[in-house]
C-alpha cells in the first residue's frame, strides 16, 4: 500500500451511513470477506470525473492501466436509488462506484 493510502481518511469517518449501508449490502449478497473489509476502507481518492451523478471513489491507489487478472465487479442492491459496483481485485475492494445516489453522508 502506498502512502498516500494510508493515510487517506476512513470510509467510516467521512462517511459513516454509507459505511453502514455498503456492509449491509455486502453481507446480504454473502460477500463475507468483502463486508470484513469495510470498516477498514479508506477513501484514496475521489472519482473526479465531473458528473454530478457520481460519487464513486477508490479505496487504493488507481491503477495506471487495467485491474487485469483476478478483477470482477461486484453488483449490489443499494437501499437506495442508484448503482452501487465494486471493482474487486484478489477479494480487495479497489473502486466504490456510487451513481444516481442521493449524497453521500
Amino acid at each position: 500500500m502506498d502512502d498516500r493510502a494510508v493515510e487517506a481518511p476512513l470510509l467510516r469517518t467521512m462517511w459513516p451511513v454509507f459505511t453502514a449501508e455498503l456492509a449491509a449490502a455486502l453481507a446480504a449478497e454473502g460477500e463475507d470477506r468483502l463486508t470484513d473489509q469495510v470498516d477498514r476502507l479508506r477513501v484514496v481518492e475521489v472519482c473526479g470525473c465531473g458528473d454530478d451523478f457520481c460519487q464513486s471513489f477508490y479505496t487504493a491507489a488507481k491503477p495506471a492501466g487495467t485491474y487485469g487478472v483476478g478483477h470482477r465487479n461486484v453488483c449490489l442492491d443499494a437501499p437506495w436509488p442508484g448503482y452501487l459496483i465494486l471493482d474487486v481485485v484478489h477479494d480487495e475492494i479497489m473502486y466504490v462506484e456510487v451513481l444516481y445516489r442521493p449524497p453521500l453522508c
